[in-house]
């Protein structure tokens, strides 16, 4: 594909455990956090030698718990390179306040981490009430709000989908959902109807590619399927580099190939120009 790439979902890691130290929420350290570190430095090597233009660096929850430092120092020494996305205790009365501070900062997204590697359980508080003021600041600051979650938490999500209309959310890894069924994939159908809703915006993962196709499936007609019902200005990608021990010039290469069959200008929203949309400042 010709043009940059603009990766929304890679993560880092600092071997200075005093300056950023760890603690990983659900008291589990990601085994991707510990064998395959990667910090900011050898990111932009990384990247440069997948051709990797700009990345929004996701703060890795499994690693630092809700202590955004090394995300927010990594975005203050290359703000060439990187957009920083940041997590906060939403449930907490002063979420609004930190998410300012971090907003201050120079970070430029949120996060809201449900489920994940060490916490497969999906967590019941994404529509807890508590989590309003956090959503009010968010939108009120116009910054997006990834939310990392399985499907089963979907009525949670379209709950806050209609609260906050003037959201703007990413749903990670397109929700995780499952394809195994093959087309016209009922399984995947409470995806496919959060289209409706036109503050949502996917980010579909090297993840969702391995996952369809370890579940026996070929990817192309299941995303087809998505980027007809979303179109594809509404999707960017993200490597999750370095979480499956692949290289980032592996997963850019494997992602491309399993996007090639899209025209070139859906491939440029996936790949740069959604991206661009939704952390401004990795536009150039």
């Amino acid at each position: 594909m010709a043009g940059p790439i603009v990766d929304i979902h890679p993560h880092v890691i600092s071997p200075d455990e005093t300056r950023y130290p760890r603690a990983p929420l659900g008291g589990i350290l990601s085994d991707w956090a510990r064998d395959r570190p990667v910090t900011p430095e050898r990111m932009i090597e990384a990247m440069n030698e997948a051709g990797v233009a700009r990345a929004a660096l996701v703060h890795a929850s499994t690693c630092y718990g809700y202590d955004n430092s090394l995300v927010a120092d990594a975005v203050r020494a290359h703000p060439d390179r990187f957009a920083g996305v940041f997590s906060v205790d939403v449930l907490k009365a002063d979420a609004p306040a930190r998410i300012r501070e971090w907003v201050g900062q120079g970070l430029s997204g949120l996060r809201l981490f449900t489920t994940g590697s060490t916490m497969p359980e999906q967590a019941g508080w994404l529509d807890d009430p508590r989590t309003f003021p956090a959503w009010e600041c968010a939108q009120e600051l116009k910054i997006p709000v990834c939310v990392q979650m399985h499907m089963q938490a979907v009525e949670q999500l379209r709950a806050l989908l209609g609260c906050f209309p003037r959201a703007i959310v990413i749903l990670d890894h397109l929700g995780s959902p499952d394809a195994r069924d093959g087309a016209p994939y009922a399984a995947a159908k409470p995806l496919f109807d959060l289209a409706a809703y036109p503050n949502l915006f996917l980010k579909v993962t090297i993840r969702n590619i391995r996952m369809i196709a370890e579940g026996g499936g070929p990817f192309e007609p299941y995303f087809r399927g998505v980027v007809d019902v979303f179109g594809a200005s509404r999707i960017a990608w993200g490597s999750n580099f370095p979480t499956s021990g692949a290289s980032l010039s592996e997963i850019v290469t494997e992602s491309q190939q399993a996007l090639a069959f899209l025209s070139a200008e859906d491939r440029d929203w996936i790949f740069r120009r959604v991206a661009e949309r939704l952390y401004p400042s990795l536009a150039r």
